[in-house]
């Protein structure tokens, strides 16, 4: 009968409520990002190591608000979600490779993939960081239609240039370095940045998200909504298994003592 009823034991875990921004970082991975004009004298150090470095303290400094990543080249993609863990978000990018996600640049893409998942949050707190180097040409989206649709969704967009724009030191497919052309349409990313009420900004050093810090924390912070987990364990199976057991025992007592 005991077991009939289907005893449980109930856990109740609540997920704490936190105050922050939701931040989305969207990095280029493009072939790119492999130019080596951030090395100095005794260090070679591409585009993408020294976006690595700078986005990497970014984040780590970033408890309490939820971060997410997005990377994109020809491709965009959600490499993380929104979450409060940062550190997972710091090691996810430091994972990736320059051409990974194509050699192209699809900057339209990676704001249209960042909407997506910023526009359900909290008003008052979405905010975009685009760090690119090159100039938009694969997108299925024109950079700046996503724009304005990320202004309509109260999204405010940072845009970030990485490195110098015109010929630059670049590896070839041996390993060996000579100068490219790489272009920056520093226009294009001014103009994202006016349209959504961001700021654009130039990334020659690793000083230069300092600015940024200032700029977010003007902003409204909102408060993530409390979930509270139920975890229910079944508790039947000890007196079915008590009540099997007597059973058995008084089978056997039938068989060994029984009436005649």
């Amino acid at each position: 009968m005991t077991a009939l009823m289907q005893p449980e034991k109930v856990d109740q875990y609540r997920q704490q409520k936190t105050v922050g921004y939701d931040l989305m970082l969207a990095v280029d991975i493009s072939g790119s990002m492999q130019a080596v004009d951030f090395s100095t004298a005794t260090q070679v150090i591409s585009r993408l190591d020294a976006t690595k470095d700078v986005v990497g303290k970014f984040v780590r400094g970033r408890q309490g608000d939820r971060v997410g990543l997005v990377t994109f080249g020809e491709h965009a993609y959600l490499h993380v979600p929104l979450t409060l863990d940062t550190i997972a978000v710091s090691k996810m990018l430091n994972d990736t490779v320059s051409g990974m996600a194509g050699n192209a640049t699809a900057i339209g893409d990676a704001i249209g993939l960042s909407i997506k998942t910023l526009r359900e949050r909290p008003v008052g707190s979405r905010v975009l960081i685009l760090l690119t180097d090159g100039d938009d040409n694969a997108s299925s989206i024109p950079p700046l239609e996503a724009a304005r649709l990320a202004k309509q969704y109260g999204i405010r967009i940072y845009t970030v240039g990485i490195g110098k724009n015109g010929p630059v030191p670049f590896p070839d497919k041996f390993g060996r370095y000579g100068m490219a052309e790489v272009r920056m349409d520093e226009n294009l990313l001014k103009e994202i940045a006016r349209v959504t009420d961001g700021q654009y900004f130039r990334a020659t050093d690793q000083q230069v998200l300092e600015s940024i810090y200032a700029k977010i924390n003007n902003l409204e912070k909102t408060e993530s909504n409390e979930t509270i987990f139920l975890i229910r364990e079944p508790l039947y199976y000890y007196p079915l298994g008590l009540g099997m057991l007597l059973l058995l025992i008084l089978v056997f007592v039938y068989a060994k003592f029984g009436v005649r």
